[in-house]
């Protein structure tokens, strides 16, 4: 894709609206995701969540009884996330973090994007991939959530068909499944999302 959408300067966009209002906010686990834990039998471990924002599949993961770490590039984003898992009670270790420039010296069983990579433009996606994959212990997943090519709405973040999740992922990670989904959030109309389950090679 050559295209250039426009991506919101994220911690602006998180001191100025309540995160109750944003598209994405879904307090419950993706259905794809949770569906997935189970397939795959993943039970416990240690869970990254990148680009958590709101923070809420952090919480709904930590409530399962993963041990979680999740991070935003927005500051105000994190401080929102630990106020809500605090008010629910919930043990989530929100830092802030750029994947990109990612500061975290650990690896996870499971690394969990739920509208991350598709905000990076074409020149930062394979440093994001190389990143993600450091940042998974081997024969551990990644499941990735992003906008479908067969989403029509004007705005929004880059989207993608199968054939092009594979070739950005296929030389890293074993790629066992590339669904049709959606992002459950506040619109009427759900976004038309692909979803990934993929395993470090």
């Amino acid at each position: 894709m050559t295209e250039k959408r426009e991506i919101p300067d994220w911690e602006e966009l998180y001191q100025k609206e309540p995160v109750e209002k944003l598209p994405w906010f879904y307090e419950e686990i993706d259905h794809d995701f949770a569906k997935a834990l189970t397939q795959w039998n993943i039970t416990a471990g240690h869970i990254l969540d990148i680009g958590t924002g709101p923070g809420t599949q952090a919480i709904a993961l930590a409530k399962m009884g993963f041990t979680v770490t999740a991070t935003d590039i927005s500051e105000t984003a994190i401080e929102k996330a630990l106020l809500r898992s605090q008010e629910m009670d919930c043990q989530v270790d929100f830092i802030k973090d750029d994947i990109l420039n990612t500061q975290l010296d650990k690896t996870f069983n499971l690394v969990l994007d739920r509208g991350c990579f598709h905000t990076m433009h074409s020149e930062q996606r394979q440093d994001f991939i190389k990143a993600v994959y450091n940042l998974i212990e081997p024969k551990g997943y990644l499941f990735l959530k992003c906008f479908s090519h067969l989403e029509t709405r004007e705005e929004g973040p880059y989207r993608f068909t199968p054939e092009e999740i594979t070739s950005y992922f296929a030389s890293q990670f074993k790629i066992h499944s590339i669904s049709q989904s959606v992002f459950h959030g506040t619109h009427e109309d759900f976004p038309k999302a692909l979803f990934c389950v993929m395993e470090k090679v």
